[in-house]
This record gives C-alpha cells, structure tokens and sequence, in this order.
C-alpha cells in the first residue's frame, strides 16, 4: 500500500477514535433519578451511558472471543517466551517518549528525568530497545498518558464510557487518549518520514502482545464475575485513580475488586500463572 494511503489511514483512526468518544456522549445520556437512593447509585457508578456501554461491551466480547483472543492465542503459541519478552520490552521502549511527554506536563521534574534515561539506556545499551537495561540500573519503569496528565491538572474523570475495541475508559481518558494519538512524539516522527504502515503496525503489536500476556486473566475474571461489565467497571476506576496518584492507594473507591490494569500497561507475563495474585489499568499507543 503507498505511504500516503497509511498515512491518510493512520490519521482516520486518530480521528475515528475521537469520533467515538463524541459520539458515545451524543448517543443520549440516561435521565437523572430523582429517587433518594436510585439518585445516590447513580452517582456512585458515574455510568449514565450504561445501557449504550453494556451494548458495546457486548459487541467488543463477541469480538475478543471470536478473533482476538483466537490470534493472541496463535501468536502465544508460535513465539518462543524469549521473542515474546523482547517484543514487549521493545514496544514499551518506544513507549517511553510520551512518557516522556506527560512527565514534563505533570511537572514531574525527577520522574522525567528516569523517563529519559531509561529510553536513552535501553535505546543503546539495551540494543535498540529489546532489553530492559534501564531497570537493572536502577531507573524503574512507569508509564504516565494524557488521561492520567488531565487528572493530575484536577480534571474530573467525568462518565464511564466503554470505547469500540479499546474498551474501559472515561470521558477523561477517552480525550486523553485521543491527545495521545496525536501528540506521541513517535506517531508524530513515524508520520513526518512517511511511514505510517508501521505507526499502524504498531498498534496492532502492541494490542496483540498484551491480550497475549492476559489470556488467563482475561478467563478468571470472565468465570468469577457474576457481572464482569460491573467488574472491569469498578477495576479500572480504581486503578486509574491509583495512576493518576502515581501508585498511591485512592482515598475512595470500592473494595474486593482484583487489581486489572490496561493491557498495555501489564508487567505480568504472557502466561499468568492464576494462582498468582492479579496485577494492578485498551489504548491504541501502547501507553
């Protein structure tokens, strides 16, 4: 396909990906409950739209079992776990420069700071990305996005809101992913050099990588929910807030929910093991 007909690709699904979020909230919020308890609920769930999110959940279910779990399952299969950790390290790597990004945003002069070290470290040392040099050097890593910079500015996370094919997110996140798609410094790069293929690439990697390295969590949480919309609901409220804090545990929230981070976002292997405990937060980035 001719670099230009990527590239106008590449920047559709940017906006298509705005186009959801709009059209999520245009899709016609519910009525406010005027009863007592009925009201107080519904402030705490914070999911207006639920009827029209319970709707594309489905649809994004259907999808995963009958295509993307199949696929993660191959590419889980076929790729020696050696490959499978490059690969992850590698597509975190190129991650780290809109970490970058959201660092200096945030202010977080020292965590930039770690930020840049890590890419430059693994970048070099680490043979173009697909070792993680930089941890072993005392430069952990963390991952900051546009939705988690929008909530340390005190932006409100606002409604719940289930995303076509990303899934979990709020109306905070969802513009902040939007703001990530077009101010990833290497979306940006890969764009000005004509080669959009693999900006797309890259999204598909990263999505498949990670629904690889979740194939068990994904199963526990579906057979031990007694409703799994609620479940990754809840999960993914609490441990946003808990990345907007920077790992500090959220003063609210509610209890007994397994910790369930994006996928992107997982340090756990592709395998888990699931007597182990769940990790602690769908993006197209590989925030």
């Amino acid at each position: 396909m001719p670099s230009s007909r990527l590239k106008t690709l590449s920047r559709t699904c940017r906006i298509v990906s705005f186009a959801a979020v709009a059209g999520l909230l245009l899709a016609g919020c519910a009525t406010v409950p005027t009863d007592p308890a009925a009201h107080a609920e519904y402030k705490q769930l914070n999911d207006p739209l639920e009827p029209t999110n319970r709707a594309i959940f489905a649809v994004n279910e259907a999808l995963d079992k009958v295509l993307i779990r199949p696929l993660a399952e191959v590419y889980h299969f076929i790729l020696p776990n050696f490959v499978e950790e490059r690969i992850t390290v590698f597509l975190r790597n190129v991650g780290e420069p809109l970490t970058l990004v959201n660092d200096v945003l945030q202010g977080e002069v020292d965590r930039a700071g770690v930020t840049f070290g890590r890419f430059v470290t693994n970048s070099t040392v680490g043979i173009g990305g697909i070792f993680d040099v930089a941890t072993d050097l005392d430069l952990p890593r963390h991952n900051e996005d546009f939705g988690q910079t929008f909530g340390a500015w005190g932006i409100g996370e606002g409604p719940y809101l289930v995303l076509p094919l990303l899934g979990s997110s709020t109306l905070r996140d969802g513009v902040g992913t939007v703001a990530d798609t077009f101010a990833d410094p290497v979306t940006i790069g890969l764009d000005q050099a004509n080669v959009s293929g693999l900006a797309l690439g890259r999204i598909a990697i990263t999505g498949l990588d990670a629904r690889a390295r979740n194939l068990e969590m994904v199963d526990q949480l579906r057979r031990e929910s007694l409703d799994y919309y609620a479940t990754l609901r809840s999960a993914y409220r609490q441990n946003r807030r808990s990345e907007v804090l920077n790992g500090a545990a959220p003063d609210e929230g509610e209890n007994g929910v397994p910790g369930f981070e994006e996928y992107e976002d997982l340090d756990a292997p592709a395998q888990t093991d699931p007597e182990s405990p769940a990790p602690a937060p769908l993006s197209p980035t590989g925030r």
